[in-house]
């Protein structure tokens, strides 16, 4: 059975793995689903329709699940998702989606989410990724695998910020980030590739030359965005096209 402490309550409805740990005076919401190995720190609220996976450790005092800080939200049933093997560390907040997009919060796995985050309505996470304390996440944001987002970046709505993407500490974004890159400043701004992230990834030198290449024609060349990315079409690489992929999902415009 699930270890839940005397002082915490869970709804009937919820569904908890046999080895998930509930700690004092944690509430859990009827329609709350929580895989394996999953630990609930103390005063942890989690509600909504939310479903987390297997190995994850939730802090004292976070919030998931809760209604989309959204005043056309209209009591919808979306929800909240999120993967395996992630902390979540204190006062961290994700919300449910809204029927205005998907309809769901998506978190993947193996992400270290620190201190006083916010994960707003129908953002999608992926793998991998570090959001350092006090990062703010607006509605409708999409990280990639492998971002670290240094401590109080704040991310406006409906920005999309690409795989393998550093930001430094207070840096805000109100345009797309591509893959690879570099960024910082109010507003973000690119400083070119993030070299020392993607050799500790296992980016082979080869690999590292090409993408150094990719950075001028983008951000040297003196090109357009069109221009840019007909040049980035004959380089033939894997790395490359998911570079061209993410420029030509870019809504809002790259930061350059």
């Amino acid at each position: 059975m699930p270890q839940v402490h005397p002082t915490a309550i869970v709804e009937p409805g919820a569904r908890l793995a046999k080895d998930v740990t509930v700690g004092p005076y944690a509430v859990i919401g009827p329609h709350v689903e929580i895989g394996e190995g999953t630990t609930v720190g103390a005063h942890a609220v989690i509600t909504g329709r939310t479903r987390i996976g297997k190995g994850n450790r939730i802090f004292q005092f976070v919030s998931l699940g809760e209604i989309p800080q959204d005043k056309k939200y209209a009591g919808e049933p979306t929800r909240l998702e999120i993967g395996d093997g992630n902390t979540i560390r204190e006062f961290c907040t994700f919300n449910t989606g809204t029927a205005q997009d998907l309809g769901v919060t998506r978190v993947g796995s193996d992400n270290w989410v620190m201190a006083y985050v916010h994960i707003a309505h129908d953002c999608i996470v992926g793998d991998h990724t570090v959001l350092a304390n006090n990062t703010t996440l607006a509605g409708h944001v999409e990280l990639g695998d492998h971002v670290i987002l240094g401590g109080l970046t704040a991310v406006h709505q409906f920005c999309k910020i690409g795989a393998h993407v550093i930001t430094g500490g207070g840096t805000i974004v109100y345009k797309d980030i591509p893959p690879y890159v570099t960024a910082a400043g109010q507003p973000a701004k690119p400083h070119g590739l993030n070299s020392e992230g993607l050799k500790r990834r296992g980016f082979t030198p080869e690999q590292l030359a090409t993408l150094k290449r990719a950075y001028k024609l983008l951000y040297r060349g003196g090109l357009t965005l069109q221009e840019a990315l007909a040049q980035l079409d004959e380089m033939h690489a894997p790395e490359i096209e998911l570079l061209t992929a993410f420029l030509r999902r870019a809504e809002r415009g790259i930061i350059r």
